[in-house]
């Protein structure tokens, strides 16, 4: 039985990096499909968790429920909306931890093809059942 309960470990062990390697790349692919779809309300109601702490470059303290109301209609329409910002992430670093991770990178947004601001973002993620969810995100204007 011993003998057995090493060899599952050695296997786990083994099998490990790939796994997280594979986690990774989920979280990768996350952070690309909330950037290129910020615009959408519902990339940020899976994107985002329930209890989510979000400390804006501005120094503001919001949650989840904040962001999705900056997708409501605005009370007059007389104004045309302006166009549409791009996100892109660089330097992206991963460091996952048990049950958790942390997403450390450089946002770059560009409006009608003129670069509108650079931000250092930091978001943790908690793996939950339907996936992982950002808990906490930070985000400092670069000058």
């Amino acid at each position: 039985m011993k003998q057995w309960l090493a060899a599952v470990a050695v296997i786990g062990a083994l099998h490990a990096p790939a796994a997280l390697g594979g986690e990774r790349e989920v979280l990768a692919d996350l952070l690309d499909r909330i950037l290129a779809a910020a615009d959408q309300r519902v990339m940020h109601e899976t994107f985002w968790a329930e209890g989510l702490v979000y400390t804006s470059s501005s120094g503001q303290r919001f949650g989840k429920a904040e962001i999705l109301a900056g997708f409501d209609p605005p009370a007059d329409n007389a104004d045309s909306p302006p166009a549409a910002v791009r996100y892109a992430a660089e330097s992206v670093q991963i460091q996952l931890l048990e049950g958790a991770a942390v997403i450390t990178f450089r946002l770059t947004a560009d409006q009608g093809g003129e670069r509108i601001g650079e931000y250092f973002n930091t978001g943790v993620f908690r793996l939950q059942q339907d996936g992982w969810k950002a808990v906490t995100w930070q985000a400092t204007r670069i000058p």
